[in-house]
């Protein structure tokens, strides 16, 4: 496995093997990896759109529609990490929040009725993508073990985003009551431990106005577990690794126009950036009275 450089964004080809940042490169790789010193980790493993040109005559979905199921924008999270990660491929290239049997499907069941794919997707193209998918996961391992042995106790935010307007455009968005501004999945996250850490973040996240008022947060809200990758890491770190799934409630775009609201995006980032300075001052104090 290509060693990431420290301070600088490494996309690599996990099929070639090639790094797509040398000059006169044209692909980008499956996803971009920063490692840089610290305790936090930020992922947005469901950003990507694109897919690679092989799956194109076999993909059914219509790319307006696939992107509203994929989570845009989420990378523009990512910064304030220490370790980032970015997936520059579409989730149903392959879904690294899913186990290896569900990564990649041609069953409309297991994609909220959808059809992504042509029931015949060619085996061999599935299991290209299943490669990538296992290589994510001793990626992760790789960089999270080290992270561990260098501060003991890290922090992982996983960043997702969900749809509320499922009605249409024009209907009736989903009541606020069940959709939080911002879900905090914290299900695989022991209180006796992390319960100070889950408070103060939340803490920062509300600290910044959105559009003139501070946003909703909320955990374990709308889903019943943050999906595989944090659940993989809670099993395989147990409390050395404290992971929160963040799903925000896509007020920062039309999530049927695709357009951006951008000052909702800084609103929300600015709020980011203050939970995690919480996060960092609670992991420091807690480290330093072990």
């Amino acid at each position: 496995m290509q060693q990431s450089r420290k301070n600088q964004p490494l996309p690599i080809d996990e099929q070639s093997g090639a790094d797509t940042s040398q000059p006169g490169s044209s692909a980008a790789g499956p996803w971009d990896l920063l490692v840089q010193p610290g305790p936090v980790m930020v992922t947005a493993i469901h950003a990507g759109h694109t897919i690679r040109p092989s799956l194109h005559p076999w993909l059914e979905i219509g790319n307006q529609e696939r992107l509203r199921e994929e989570d845009p924008l989420t990378d523009f999270f990512l910064p304030v990490g220490d370790t980032v990660f970015r997936a520059n491929r579409s989730r149903f290239e392959f879904d690294l929040n899913r186990p290896a049997e569900k990564a990649v499907t041609v069953d409309p069941e297991d994609t909220w009725g959808l059809r992504i794919w042509n029931p015949d997707l060619p085996q061999e193209e599935i299991d290209a993508s299943l490669r990538l998918h296992q290589r994510f996961y001793d990626l992760m391992a790789e960089r999270v073990e080290a992270m561990i042995a260098e501060h003991g106790r890290i922090l992982v935010l996983d960043i997702h985003s969900y749809n509320h307007r499922r009605n249409g455009a024009d209907g009736t968005a989903d009541p606020q009551s069940g959709s939080p501004d911002i879900d905090l999945g914290a299900t695989t996250l022991d209180p006796d431990v992390y319960g100070g850490l889950l408070e103060q973040f939340a803490q920062g996240l509300r600290s910044r106005p959105v559009r003139g008022k501070s946003p909703d947060v909320r955990v374990n809200v709308r889903w019943e577990d943050g999906g595989n990758f944090p659940e993989w890491l809670h099993a395989r770190y147990g409390d050395a690794a404290c992971v929160i799934t963040l799903e925000y409630k896509k007020i920062f775009m039309d999530e049927w126009g695709h357009e951006a609201d951008i000052l909702a995006l800084q609103d929300l980032r600015e709020g980011f950036h203050a939970g995690v300075a919480k996060a960092r001052d609670w992991l420091a104090a807690s480290s330093g009275s072990r």
